[in-house]
């Protein structure tokens, strides 16, 4: 029966729970007796800031061409390729796999790749 108004654990912020309340009391009676709480940290957010932890970005809003990728679903589960092209109507890339004997250009729906490491680019001089 506390007015406690929303809870917020994001994926990305590992270890912090975001606790709306009328005061800062409620929010220490509703943690009180929660085992691994071991600080609390007071102070108001403005949604700014909490609304990256609550609108989701698609991933391919993050790749660019020639970053280094995961493939996290499909048959090609667990290898590591190098994005070539990028196709954001379709939401899919193309992808250059590193582990393969020979460069074979596959195509993969964004959601299926991890980012392991953005490209480095050169400064032109």
């Amino acid at each position: 029966n506390l007015p406690i108004k929303a809870i917020l654990v994001p994926e990305t912020l590992k270890g912090y729970v975001l606790i709306e309340a009328e005061g800062p009391h409620f929010v220490e009676k509703a943690i009180a007796g929660i085992k691994h709480v071991r600080s609390r940290i007071q102070g108001i957010v403005s949604f700014k800031e909490v609304e990256q932890y609550v609108v989701m970005k698609p991933v391919i809003d993050e790749l660019d061409e020639e970053d280094l990728v995961e493939i996290v679903g499909g048959p090609f589960k667990g290898m590591r390729a190098k994005i070539t092209r990028i196709d954001k109507t379709k939401e899919e890339v193309i992808l250059e796999l590193l582990e393969a004997t020979f460069t074979l250009p596959i195509t993969v729906h964004a959601d299926y790749v991890r980012l392991v490491e953005k490209a480095k680019k050169e400064e032109a001089e």
